[in-house]
Order: C-alpha cells, then structure tokens, then sequence
C-alpha cells in the first residue's frame, strides 16, 4: 500500500462521467446526450481558427486580450472585469480554490450541476444541497442552509440538467440574503438560449456588488465544445485573486481567436437560438403525445420523465436506445433516476431518436 495521501475530500469525490461519445455495438451513434450545438460554430468561428495554423508553435497571450475586448464589445462590459478560462469548468474550479477550504460550506441547489460538490469536496469544503421546488432553485431553501461557513453560492441559471429558470427577482433576493462574504456564482452557461423577458444572467448584479460572479461559456450556443473556452464576468477584486492562481496560458491561440470571431458573429447565435427554441417545443409537444412529462426548460435540452415501473423505465429506455446507437444522457447521478436528459439536436437526428423511441415504448405496451 502507498503511503502518498491526497487530502482530505478528495477521495469521496466520485468522477465526473459525462454523456458517451459513441454506443457500443451499434451500427451508428447518434449523440443527444451532452447538450452539444449540432448545428456547429459561426463559419467565422472556423475561419478564425484554421487562420491559427501557422502560429501553433507561439504561446498564446496570456491575457487573451483580444478575446476579452471581443466579449466585452459585444456585451458591454469591462474587459478588465473579464477573466478567461478553459471552459467555464476552469472558471468554477477557479473560484472554488480561492474561496473555500477546509471547515467551508459550498452551497447548491438541490440538482445543481454535478462539479459543485466535486470542486467543494477537492478542496477539503463541505458541498451542502438546499432541496427545490418542483425542479426550481428554492430562494428560501438557499438561505436558510446558509451559515457563517458558507463561502461560496452556485446557482446555475437556467439550471442543467432541469432547464428550470429562477426569474431575476428572486436571484437578487437571494444576493440580498447573503452576507457580503460569501461569493455568490451565477453559472449562466445557458443563458444565450433564454427568451425570458423576466431573465437576466446577473450582469447587473456583478457591477453592483464585489460578491458576485457570472460565469459563461462558449461550448453551448456557440458550438465550440472541444475549444474549451470560458469566461467570469466579476469585481476587480475577484478578478486579481484568479489571475493569480489561473494558469498563465490557460487559453490555446486557435481557441482564443476562434471565439473572438464567434461572439462578434450574433446573427448565427441568433440562428441557434431561434432552430433550438423552435424544435425544443416541437419536440416537447412530441414526447407529450407520447405519454411522457416533459418538464419546461430554457436550455438547449429537454428533462423527460419515465414510469418509475413496468417495462418502459428510464433504465430501460436508456439501454434499448442505446443498443439503436442513439445516446441519451442517464439522470441517475442527478438523484433523477427515472429521467433522461435530450439534447436539441439536428432535425434529423432527432427524427430518428424520436421514431425509436415511439418504436420501443409501442413494443413494450404491445
């Protein structure tokens, strides 16, 4: 037996398993599993980055300056409140090791994204969980779990894996019920997809108050998934403590100038936006003839509920499409064991999961 031990926490956390890539034995793989743009970057995004060929053997800008005036030139923000990371995964972590420790209370909704508690617990804090209400954060329940140990608030708005939406009230309602040293992380990863016109992502919080963060991300509406690229919108404060810790080069050059070109292209965000809302209720409307509850969401994904008995479980689903090569994302790890998780993803691909579907729910009640 090796005598090296990690510290404390690090081995309750169990890995994070993301959708599959592929299905297993299958003649074909249809991905709808881990909320991917399937309509792919703005062409400007993938002309930006072929551009990058032959600068591969430069650092990138430590900075990514350019990338931090692109996003706060479409946004309006400071780009020096601007922190860039890889992914808005690094962004979270970021936080997390700079604010929490051991004896420290992370704080969550009841089915936040699954790398709060992971970055708690691999920093020696403690993740806590205030229940929902019918799958939406809980401002009361948020509050009343929060103590003089609590240092860091993860709220994801709209949330993953619900696609529930806490109206922008409430988020300052929550802020107000925080003492000024506890760091309150509006995770907006989402919010490009949200038509809400009681939504906001909390910029306005952030200019107004030193304890908040938004966190954003280019793997969603903007398609560049495998770029890996983030960003935190924070108080000068907050944004000097992560450029401290945050890895000099922590953006590649292709990555940082590809997302430059994608967020200045708002008329292909648009595009997304308007194909996902449109075929997000189509889709909704689908699987509701089907039987099924289909929860409302703001994301570029559905939540669908299955009979928690009998042939046609989530379980059970799960694997038959699977074994169609058609991959769905498993809300288990969620504490949604009777749930499925459907990206909006191409029309034909959708078509095809759908006809599966309707196929193995009709054999199983034959």
């Amino acid at each position: 037996m090796t005598a090296l031990t990690p510290r404390p926490g690090i081995m309750d956390i169990k890995p994070y398993v993301g959708g599959k890539n592929s299905a297993d034995g299958a003649v074909r793989s249809i991905k709808l599993a881990s909320n991917e743009n399937d309509l792919g970057p703005s062409p400007k995004a993938v002309e930006a980055y072929l551009s990058c060929a032959s600068m591969l053997h430069r650092y990138p800008e430590g900075g990514a300056d350019d990338l931090r005036e692109a996003i706060a030139e479409v946004h309006g923000l400071d780009p020096a409140r601007i922190v860039t990371g890889c992914g808005s995964d690094e962004v979270l972590t970021l936080l997390t090791r700079a604010y929490a420790g051991p004896e420290d209370h992370v704080l969550y909704s009841q089915y936040g994204f699954l790398m709060y508690p992971l970055n708690a617990r691999g920093v020696g804090a403690q993740p806590v969980a205030a229940p929902e209400q019918a799958l939406v954060a809980d401002v009361d329940q948020l509050l009343a779990k929060v103590t003089p140990n609590t240092r860091i608030v993860f709220l994801a708005n709209p949330n993953n894996p619900t696609g529930s939406l806490l109206p922008f009230p409430e988020v300052r309602r929550l802020h107000a019920g925080l003492p000024a040293s506890t760091l309150l992380v509006l995770d907006a990863a989402y919010a490009e997809y949200v038509t809400d016109p009681d939504y906001s992502p909390g910029t306005e919080l952030v200019d107004a108050a030193d304890n908040v963060v938004m966190a954003r991300t280019f793997s969603k509406i903007y398609g560049l998934a495998a770029l890996r690229v983030g960003w935190a919108y924070c108080s000068p404060v907050v944004a000097d403590v992560l450029n401290r810790i945050r890895n000099p080069f922590n953006v590649p050059l292709p990555a940082q100038i590809a997302a430059a070109a994608a967020v200045r292209d708002q008329e292909h965000v648009a595009r997304v936006r308007d194909y996902t809302v449109a075929k997000r209720t189509w889709l909704a409307g689908e699987l509701t003839a089907l039987g099924l509850t289909v929860h409302p969401s703001h994301g570029n994904f559905l939540l669908v509920d299955f009979p928690a008995e009998g042939p046609n479980t989530a379980a059970r689903v799960y694997e038959a499409l699977m074994a169609d090569g058609i991959i769905l994302r498993a809300m288990a790890s969620y504490g949604l064991p009777n749930a499925l998780r459907i990206t909006i993803g191409a029309a034909d691909s959708l078509d095809i999961m759908l006809a599966s579907l309707k196929n193995i729910l009709g054999r199983n009640t034959d």
